[in-house]
């Protein structure tokens, strides 16, 4: 498939799963051919960086549920935290153990799992209110009757967009870098997988388990070279902190923002030479503009 062909098999209000975590592995290519398509009104549930932040500021996001949404060198995105304080989004706020609970119930079919993590947090008070408890059955070393968990509810997801450094066309994934996120889970909690990679391969080297994301979950795959840019994709490349910058800064000036947006989003094959390159400095509010 094509990244537009891609966001032309997603539809409105939908809950879409973006795997990758921060500004590390985001499937971009997919996302900015989502932010030029006419979706909107989406759940995102991810582990956030500038995945989420991008569809914020094109105005496709109606809810976030994430435990952050964070830049990594940049600690907090700004187009989210400008949607979030301007009140044009809801949002759902888990901590990562609990989002991972929340992964793994759906990718087991499951309408929760229990799991003590968020306790004794304020989570259940003020990021999900809505969050219930159960008793364990079975009694433990000091809890003789049995103890109170949280019942984290499943996550469930329409389509994930999943981007790993080697595939097939069978859509079997590969991920090369050190550490493989929940993006196995997030391809097994959805009804459909879209996978892009940065180079198709016939047969793979290195170790099995590195194999994260099985065909049996695939409905498509993608080769999108660059296709994480700015994000990193260890080891094909690290993140590009010059562009990052940029889509940061431009959340502050209009002018700005359209810059950004017409050299790194707009046209379908924008990531191919914009890796390691220095982008406008700075990024403007929401402006409302069409992508």
């Amino acid at each position: 498939m094509t990244p537009d062909g891609v966001a032309a098999a997603l539809w409105d209000g939908m809950t879409l799963g973006i795997g990758g975590w921060g500004s590390r592995r985001k499937p971009m290519a997919l996302v900015r051919a989502l932010c030029r398509s006419p979706v909107r009104d989406l759940t995102v549930v991810s582990c956030g960086g500038p995945d989420v932040g991008l569809l914020c500021a094109y105005g496709k996001v109606r809810r976030v549920v994430a435990p952050f949404v964070t830049l990594d060198s940049i600690a907090l995105d700004p187009w989210f935290r400008t949607a979030r304080e301007n009140g044009e989004i809801a949002f759902t706020e888990y901590d990562e153990g609990m989002f991972m609970f929340g992964l793994l119930a759906a990718a087991h079919r499951l309408p929760f799992l229990p799991t003590p993590a968020g306790l004794a947090s304020d989570v259940p008070r003020v990021g999900a209110p809505d969050l219930r408890t159960v008793r364990s059955p079975y009694p433990e070393p000091g809890h003789p009757a049995g103890r109170d968990l949280i019942a984290m509810p499943a996550l469930r997801i329409d389509a994930a967009l999943v981007h790993v450094n080697r595939a097939d066309a069978r859509g079997n994934g590969q991920y090369l870098g050190p550490d493989p996120y929940l993006d196995g889970l997030f391809a097994k909690a959805a009804e459909r997988v879209y996978l892009s990679c940065e180079r198709l391969v016939d047969a793979f080297t290195g170790p099995p388990q590195s194999l994260l994301v099985s065909r049996a979950c695939v409905t498509g795959v993608v080769e999108a070279p660059n296709g994480a840019h700015f994000t990193s994709c260890d080891p094909d490349y690290g993140r590009d902190e010059d562009t990052q910058r940029a889509y940061a800064g431009a959340a502050r000036d209009p002018a700005l923002w359209r810059g950004f947006r017409d050299r790194f989003v707009a046209g379908p094959a924008d990531t191919a030479d914009a890796v390691g390159s220095t982008g406008p400095a700075g990024t403007a509010p929401h402006d409302g503009a069409a992508p």
